[in-house]
């Protein structure tokens, strides 16, 4: 299983640029992302297929 919490922790210490969640993988994704304090600094952009890719802003969402 995915490690989602430590690819969003690398994700917003800009160890890595973006995340890529694939379709099949988002409700696991979404409900480790959504239990995060931090969570409204996470932007995703979605594709065709249900690709989702994330980014970190450090400006919270509103």
């Amino acid at each position: 299983m995915t490690d989602y919490n430590e690819l969003l922790d690398r994700l917003k210490t800009g160890e890595l640029e973006s995340l890529t969640v694939e379709k099949e993988d988002f409700l696991d994704f979404r409900s480790v992302l959504i239990g995060r304090e931090d969570f409204k600094h996470f932007r995703g952009e979605a594709f065709h297929h249900g690709t989702t890719i994330y980014k970190y802003t450090e400006e919270p969402s509103k």
